[in-house]
């Protein structure tokens, strides 16, 4: 559903649906593994570590050799690496690497590019800096690139039909998370998650799956980065009543960054009056539906024209009930531009003027993505030395077409619903009484809505004293804005700080 970047590396379709061509069905080799020593300062330490680009093996339950899972690890040297902390880190899709998180932010080095969306990234070559205020000098950093994504790939016995799911893809991402704690001696070491996009679906799943299998992981912390546990609050579809409630704030704070709304109100300001109405007035008024009088209705579309900047006669039109791809194209529509998804701030001219939504894409992200792609391509081949044939997938639109929800085993009765994760990690949080949540928020991200992060985490049971929201002045990936990678960095420093020991 989400983060969906159809980028950089043009392949036959053929190679798509397969991922790669795959090993033979008798796997007759060692895991592959590239290894480099750096230095760099990070908080104002000196810091010297390896980098570890390695091939890990995954099995079935007959042992067989069936996928290859490639990550990158950032270790620093000479430390009690037994009690060092270690965060996992994954993108989301789902059919993304981690490439985004990893250069884009926690990474030694970082890719830069406008931090006020206003230019396209346009071409090579473009900026790529070292980030000083990466964690490693209080956590080992592991980078994940799920099965089809990155180099990583079906191999042996394996089908990507046992990789392509939201239960396959959790037990995935676990079986290797404790076969790297074996690996590198670290079952005694602070454990934390961090997740954005569909990789917070994913952080819930794993932290779920890592209590079973006879091994149990306990985690200290999940960092959600544009958390997305129940999709009906991010899912702006026709007659999906909740997702107009969710997604107001956001469209009435993106309406203010584009001066059509908000006027001589602060951010924080025109969110909390954007909060009143959609819970007093709008929530209602959308469930009421044909049980208001016309004089009821019209007093809710001149509030929503109020809030989003669109027109009165339009929103009446709409029947109170605005959906994200159209409001993306409507906002700017006199000036023949449409917003972006990921990030509000985005704006494009588009070519067809009369289009109901977008018709090149998300701005946000055909803005950025070239940047992602070259950097990162160049960075695996001069810094951290990695010689291999094939391609780095950075995303893999085939994953998603192919995509298993189902959250219950073939047999069991099941009805399609919205996805979620909500409750289980509602669950783990009960379980686990030590583990704690950050949740990062992009005011203007218009695909997983800050309002719809505080709806979720408002219900589920969770325990709210363990909850951290944090919020930030962008979109999806706030950390692209500067301001915000610095607010980022100190909140997750200062969240991680408070949980080890």
């Amino acid at each position: 559903m989400i983060k969906k970047h159809l980028l950089i590396i043009l392949l036959l379709q053929s190679t798509l649906i397969t991922g790669f061509a795959q090993d033979s069905l008798s796997v007759n080799r060692s895991p592959q593994a590239f290894e480099t020593i750096h230095s760099g300062t990070f908080n104002g330490r000196q810091i010297s570590y390896k980098a570890l680009v390695k091939e890990t093996f995954l099995t079935n339950k007959k042992g067989e050799i069936t996928a290859s899972m490639w990550s990158t690890s950032y270790l620093k040297e000479n430390s009690d690496h037994k009690k060092r902390p270690v965060t996992f880190i994954f993108n989301g899709g789902p059919g993304s690497a981690s490439i985004w998180l990893h250069i884009g932010f926690f990474g030694p080095k970082v890719v830069k590019v406008d931090s006020e969306a206003k230019q396209d990234d346009g071409a090579a070559p473009f900026e790529f800096v070292d980030n000083k205020q990466a964690l490693l000098d209080i956590t080992d950093l592991v980078f994940i690139d799920p099965i089809g994504t990155g180099f990583s790939k079906v191999i042996g016995k394996g089908k990507n039909e046992e990789y392509w799911g939201l239960v396959e893809d959790a037990e995935s991402i676990s079986q290797f998370i404790r076969l790297w704690l074996k690996d590198h001696k670290r079952w005694q070491a602070p454990k934390f998650l961090a997740g954005e996009s569909f990789g917070t679906t994913r952080a819930a799943k794993v932290a779920e799956v890592l209590e079973e299998g006879g091994q149990h992981v306990a985690l200290n912390g999940i960092i959600l980065i544009s958390q997305a546990l129940d999709y009906q609050g991010s899912s702006s579809w026709q007659d999906n009543l909740i997702s107009n409630f969710t997604y107001l704030p956001s469209m009435a704070l993106t309406a203010r960054y584009h001066g059509k709304a908000g006027e001589g109100k602060s951010i924080e300001e025109f969110a909390q009056e954007a909060r009143t109405f959609a819970y007093e007035q709008y929530l209602p008024s959308l469930f009421k539906g044909e049980l208001q009088s016309a004089s009821e209705k019209e007093e809710i579309a001149e509030k929503l024209s109020y809030f989003t900047g669109l027109e009165k006669d339009y929103i009446l039109r709409s029947d109170n009930q605005i959906l994200m791809h159209r409001f993306k194209k409507e906002l700017l529509r006199q000036e023949g531009k449409a917003i972006g998804t990921l990030d509000g701030r985005f704006a494009a001219v588009e070519t067809d003027q009369v289009a109901e939504g977008p018709v090149l894409g998300d701005p946000s992200d055909y803005m950025t993505e070239a940047a992602y792609s070259a950097v990162f391509n160049q960075y695996l081949l001069d810094d951290l030395q990695v010689k291999l044939d094939q391609p780095y997938l950075s995303s893999n639109s085939a994953i998603g077409s192919s995509w298993r929800w189902r959250p219950v085993p073939d047999g069991a009765y099941w009805e399609p619903s919205y996805v979620s994760t909500a409750r289980s990690l509602s669950e783990v949080m009960h379980r686990n009484t030590a583990l704690k949540v950050m949740v990062a928020n992009g005011y203007y991200d218009l695909i997983t809505p800050f309002f719809d992060a505080e709806y979720t985490f408002a219900r589920h049971d969770f325990p709210q004293e363990r909850i951290e929201m944090k919020y930030y002045e962008a979109g999806h990936m706030m950390y692209n804005r500067q301001e915000d990678f610095d607010a980022l960095a100190r909140d997750i420093r200062a969240f991680l700080e408070k949980l080890i020991p």
